[in-house]
């Protein structure tokens, strides 16, 4: 995850490296306030009205700021109202899976602007460069823009790329996304930089600007829809470990499931097995209760959705829930035991289903098997997430770009 802003290049201290600093932090207040007067951005910012009138002339000189109509309803004449330039960049983010690649782009306000959604069965015949491209260029048509308007695109994936290879790990599933020249392949055809990223992570990410990890510099986001996965966030970073492999929980040996050998071929673990999605169907058969097994992401939303909605009137359904608890709670004190985490976010479809009564279930089980005992949380970010990461990510890297008046 981004760390903190990057300060204005040139020597501290000196008028123009001030200035730049006044110009970011008003820029900031307006994307978090939205419109605002000179005399409003004076107050937030502590600059004299004369100052705060020369920052907004060179703000809107430099196309960074556009004046937006007026204020109304106070005594007095109405006050020209200032807004951030939505064109002044725009962005990418693009959501992979074994099905589909899903893209969307965004101003520099962070409005996503154009969606699409390009299918990617396992046997197509397309190079994942050209995927990328199509799902990429039917975003930025959707926006109404050309691929050459785009600051910067932020891809995410499962697994992780080894940054010693290059080679995409953990996501064996993921067909054509393997190649050692993959990288080198998308950075020559694309014009603009472009970022890869863990899924989990980047919903991280979202739920960290903008959800449930809002304030949170430590935290651990749960992922629990087709896979079993984990963001770790310390001192507001993400922690990708020596091959960007932290967090891939769905590995993690636990009590419950026999060892699982030779993992990464078999893309799967014990945690994966005892509590991945593919094991609610299984359950609800073993108490008894009529499902189909597949497709198993949205059967277990399904189920846990009933469950929690029946908790105390449907035994078997109460007892459905109560066990996944006691799953998610057996991997989670691992967790907890070695990061000692203050707050656990839980997201993904499987467990959003579930709702506030399962992770009231997952926390009373927790300070039942861990020494510590961290507050869970349901993630807030419920549509797109992982492209919604991907937005956030390429929009503060672009925003430290393009709000740098210094140079």
């Amino acid at each position: 995850m981004a760390g903190t802003t990057p300060g204005p290049s040139g020597t501290p201290g000196t008028p123009r490296v001030l200035r730049a600093m006044n110009d970011r932090a008003a820029l900031d207040l307006l994307l978090e306030h939205g419109a605002l007067s000179r005399t409003r951005i004076g107050k937030l910012t502590g600059l004299s009205k004369p100052t705060a009138s020369q920052l907004l002339a060179r703000l809107e000189a430099a196309g960074l700021v556009v004046a937006t109509g007026t204020s109304e309803g106070r005594p007095g004449p109405n006050a020209q109202l200032y807004t951030v330039n939505a064109r002044a960049a725009h962005v990418a983010g693009l959501d992979v899976n074994g099905r589909r690649i899903a893209a969307a782009v965004a101003d520099v306000t962070g409005r996503t602007v154009g969606e699409f959604e390009l299918a990617t069965p396992g046997r197509r015949t397309d190079s994942v460069v050209r995927q990328v491209a199509d799902a990429l260029d039917g975003a930025v048509k959707d926006a109404g823009l050309a691929r050459a308007d785009i600051h910067r695109i932020v891809i995410g994936t499962p697994g992780a790329f080894d940054p010693g290879t290059g080679r995409l790990r953990y996501a064996s599933h993921l067909p054509g996304w393997h190649s050692p020249t993959l990288l080198d392949e998308l950075a020559a055809f694309l014009p603009m930089p472009v970022e890869y990223e863990n899924d989990v992570n980047l919903v991280a990410v979202a739920e960290q600007r903008l959800g449930a990890a809002r304030g949170h510099e430590d935290f651990v986001l749960l992922w629990n829809e087709e896979g079993l996965g984990a963001a770790l966030v310390i001192n507001g970073r993400l922690h990708r470990g020596f091959t960007g492999g932290a967090g891939e929980v769905g590995f993690l040996p636990v009590p419950g499931t026999p060892l699982v050998r030779q993992v990464v071929r078999a893309n799967s673990g014990g945690f994966q097995e005892l509590a991945g999605a593919q094991s609610v169907p299984r359950l609800a058969r073993s108490l008894g209760i009529d499902t189909p097994q597949q497709p198993y992401a949205e059967v277990a939303a399904d189920l846990l959705a009933r469950a929690a909605g029946a908790y105390e009137e449907d035994a078997a359904l109460t007892e459905l829930l109560r066990q996944y608890a006691q799953r998610l709670a057996t991997g989670l004190a691992s967790v907890t035991a070695v990061l000692d985490p203050g707050l656990i976010v839980l997201a993904g479809g499987a467990v959003a289903a579930g709702g506030e009564v399962l992770r009231s279930l997952i926390q009373s089980e927790l300070a039942e098997l861990a020494a510590s005992r961290p507050r869970l949380v349901v993630g807030e970010i419920d549509r797109t997430p992982v492209l919604r990461g991907a937005l956030e990510r390429a929009l503060a890297d672009t925003r430290d770009e393009v709000f740098d008046t210094s140079r």
